[in-house]
């Protein structure tokens, strides 16, 4: 078990880590589209890179929802075909919002001997899905 402390020191150094071995910018939250965002994540039981629906709005959510799973065939065919669609998910703050996502299991923030594989894991897959993204932007932001 790790301290508060130590748990947040070994999630700062895993992020400067994967900054400096992956020196690129990310997309993330400069989609240009309202409540879409790109996002990785890694804690002590996986790691995942995600496509989040997080507008307040729920009629914006849902057309965004609705044009994503437009394209859910050409995702999971010709880009990811491990993605998972959750059109209601909750968020640890218990938030709803609606994402698609891929996840690593079985590796944690907390043992650097997994450290590698996830940053690799996490360059591969969010290089796939912001290719899709600058594919398919005017579709979802239809």
């Amino acid at each position: 078990m790790f301290s508060r402390e130590a748990s947040k020191k070994l999630r700062q150094e895993f992020w400067i880590s994967f900054g400096k071995s992956y020196p690129r910018k990310w997309l993330l939250y400069n989609t240009r589209i309202k409540g879409l965002f790109l996002k990785f994540h890694f804690d002590t039981r996986n790691a995942m890179v995600s496509i989040d629906i997080e507008d307040h709005n729920l009629e914006n959510r849902i057309q965004l929802w609705e044009n994503l799973l437009s394209l859910k065939s050409i995702l999971q065919t010709s880009y990811l075909p491990k993605a998972i669609f959750e059109e209601i998910y909750f968020l640890e703050n218990e938030k709803e919002i609606s994402r698609v996502y891929v996840i690593k299991e079985n590796v944690s923030i907390h043992d650097k001997n997994t450290w590698q594989e996830t940053m690799l894991f996490l360059s591969e897959h969010m290089g796939i899905l912001e290719n899709f993204y600058q594919e398919f932007k005017d579709v979802l932001n239809a």
